[in-house]
């Protein structure tokens, strides 16, 4: 009889664990805890060729993934080009991804509504019990519920996401809407500009439904900024009083709060992103987290992506760790055949230290942010050769 898998967590992550699983020949279910399907849940991706690689493999392919930018560029706030790198790479959107990965779910394996409520494990396997009162029995729990997992608090109570004293901005603008000097600037390029307290980045990424066609494109904005922890609990406050732990929803995030955003960038931003934020119908705000869990296995459970570690965006390989994780641990499991305990080990052993090793650059490379002269003494070429780049991980 085959091996079992429940994955917990619907998200880009948990797609690529059940993919890679059953080609290694297990028999796997997806869980998400949302009643309706996930979309709109993300911006702009940049992909890796780790990345891509393993969309093939996993079966969901790189069909039309994003829009191919060659290089990157920093502004002074004079809006003079300052800096400029060559890197090839794909940028891609959340969306894109989670529709290729979805794809190639077998009807009837992927379940919405099913929120992790309880497990219980044994030295065959583990039980998994959901909130609405589904039971389900396997040889193994894959944890892809994300920074807030379940499956974690339970396992590792004390390991707590840790606010790195900045937030992040983030908002699309569609192509359209960006004047012709605006255009020029910042599209077809990941742009950056830097002072003290703050980074900004973008790039451009698809349209809706992955419309790749010039002029219906968007451009992905993002805007890292200083905040202290009293001026965090009042943005995590909602109009009604309601105090948000770790995140608000976007939409109720108050006026003020993005008015403030706004009125503040006038003061220091370059032209052009200011003209891209300008055109800036809605925008939302995450504040940025360190998390690093002791371990990635725990029994017969093995967390993933960001349930296990969460690496600042300034590295960009959230989706490319999660999907990393996921083949890591397919591939292990096969390898171990019927030893299910010695492939969880080997996973462990492997994936643990980069996720350490992530978490350790974000730090690196946010601390533009959170030095009072960063600005002044941060090296630029640094910047653009190392944001959103994974040799760092190469031996």
């Amino acid at each position: 009889m085959g091996k079992r898998a429940v994955v917990v967590g619907g998200s880009i992550s948990g797609l690529f664990a059940a993919a890679l699983l059953r080609k290694a020949g297990w028999s796997v279910d997806v869980f998400e805890r949302s009643d309706v399907e996930l979309k709109g849940r993300g911006a702009g991706i940049v992909s890796h060729g780790e990345l891509q690689d393993i969309l093939v493999e996993s079966g969901a392919g790189i069909a039309d993934l994003g829009v191919y930018v060659e290089d990157r560029v920093l502004f002074d706030r004079e809006s003079r080009v300052i800096g400029h790198h060559h890197h090839p790479q794909i940028v891609t959107s959340w969306d894109r991804l989670q529709n290729l990965c979805r794809s190639v779910q077998p009807q009837g394996s992927y379940h919405l509504n099913h929120n992790l409520l309880d497990f219980a494990q044994d030295d065959d396997g583990v039980t998994v019990r959901f909130e609405n009162g589904h039971t389900e029995r396997a040889d193994l729990l894959v944890a892809a519920d994300g920074f807030r997992s379940a499956a974690r608090n339970r396992l590792a109570p004390a390991v707590q996401p840790i606010y790195a004293g900045y937030v992040i901005w983030r908002a699309l603008v569609d192509e359209a809407d960006l004047d012709a000097e605006t255009h020029a600037a910042v599209f077809e390029k990941f742009t950056f500009f830097v002072a003290p307290g703050h980074e900004v980045i973008g790039y451009p990424i698809a349209g809706p439904d992955n419309d790749l066609r010039p002029g219906k494109r968007r451009y992905n904005f993002v805007w890292y900024r200083n905040t202290d922890q009293a001026r965090l609990d009042d943005m995590l406050t909602d109009d009604s009083g309601r105090a948000h732990a770790i995140s608000i929803p976007p939409p109720l995030v108050r006026a003020d709060v993005v008015r403030e955003m706004r009125e503040a960038a006038e003061a220091f931003m370059c032209a052009p992103m200011l003209q891209v934020l300008r055109a800036v119908k809605t925008a939302f705000f995450t504040p940025i987290y360190d998390l690093a869990s002791p371990a990635m296995v725990f029994g017969r459970v093995a967390l993933i992506g960001d349930a296990a570690f969460v690496g600042r965006p300034h590295v960009g390989l959230g989706v490319t760790k999660g999907a990393a994780d996921a083949k890591c641990l397919a591939d292990s499991l096969a390898a171990a055949g019927d030893d299910v305990t010695a492939g969880l080990r080997t996973f462990n052993d492997i994936r643990k230290p980069i996720g350490d090793r992530v978490v350790a650059r974000g730090r690196e490379l946010g601390a533009l942010l959170t030095q009072a002269d960063g600005a002044a003494t941060h090296d630029y070429d640094d910047l653009l050769r190392n944001t959103a780049a994974d040799h760092f991980l190469r031996p």
